[in-house]
C-alpha cells in the first residue's frame, strides 16, 4: 500500500491532507462494526440547512450479507467493479428531496449530502481506513437494490476497506494509482470580491 499525502500551499490537518481515493482494497480484512458505527457517526453530525439531516447511507457489509453486497456492486460501472470487488464495505450516500418541517422542496439535499459525506470519508481516514467515492453506477438499479422511496436522490457509492498492496490492481489502475494528486492553483478557484479576483493576488 502507498500513501499520498497532497502537497499543500499551506499547512492544513493531517486527515484531510492524507484522504485519497485509492483503488487497492484488502479483500480479506473486515471492517469492524465499531468502525462502521464511527464513520456513520461523523456523518451524522455534518451541517445541513434547518438541521434537517436529508441525507440517507445504505452500508452493503460483504462479510455480513455477500448476496446483498453482490447486488451493490453490480449497479456500479463495469470499470469500478473491477476494483472495487476487493471493499468489504459499499455505502450509497442518498438524500430525500423535500424537507421534513413542510414537505417543500430541498434543493440543498445534494450539498447537504456531500458534506456529510465528507465527514464519512475524513472519520475513516483518521481509523487507517481508506475510502473511494463513485459517481460511476446506474442510480436507478440501486435505487431498487436499496428499496429507496420514490421522492429520494442518489448521488454517490463510497467504496470502504483496509488499504493493500498494489499487486492486486491492473496495469491500468496502477497507473492511475501511482499518478500524482493533483489539484488547481488557489488562485483558480478562490476569490476575494468578485469572480476572477483571485484571493492571494494581493491585489
Amino acid at each position: 500500500m502507498i500513501e499520498k499525502p497532497a502537497i499543500t500551499d499551506a499547512k492544513i490537518d493531517k486527515v484531510i491532507a492524507e484522504r485519497w481515493s485509492g483503488r487497492a482494497y484488502d479483500p480479506s480484512t473486515p471492517v469492524s462494526n465499531d468502525n462502521i458505527t464511527s464513520i456513520c457517526e461523523a456523518a451524522r453530525w455534518a451541517p445541513s440547512c434547518y438541521g434537517d439531516q436529508p441525507w440517507r447511507f445504505i452500508v452493503w457489509n460483504k462479510f455480513e450479507d455477500e448476496t446483498n453486497w453482490q447486488q451493490a456492486i453490480d449497479c456500479l460501472s463495469p470499470g469500478n467493479q473491477d476494483w472495487a470487488k476487493n471493499a468489504p464495505i459499499l455505502i450509497l450516500a442518498a438524500s430525500v428531496n423535500s424537507f421534513t418541517h413542510d414537505s417543500s422542496e430541498n434543493r440543498w439535499g445534494a450539498y447537504d449530502t456531500g458534506a456529510a459525506s465528507i465527514s464519512l470519508c475524513l472519520q475513516a481516514t483518521s481509523l487507517g481506513l481508506m475510502t473511494h467515492q463513485m459517481g460511476g453506477f446506474d442510480s436507478g438499479k440501486i435505487k431498487l437494490v436499496a428499496k429507496a422511496p420514490d421522492d429520494t436522490s442518489c448521488w454517490a457509492m463510497i467504496a470502504v476497506g483496509h488499504p493493500a498492496a498494489l499487486d492486486s490492481l491492473s496495469e491500468e489502475q496502477l497507473e492511475r494509482e501511482l499518478k500524482a494528486r493533483e489539484r488547481r492553483p488557489l488562485s483558480e478557484q478562490f476569490f476575494s470580491n468578485q469572480w476572477d479576483s483571485p484571493v492571494n493576488s494581493g491585489e
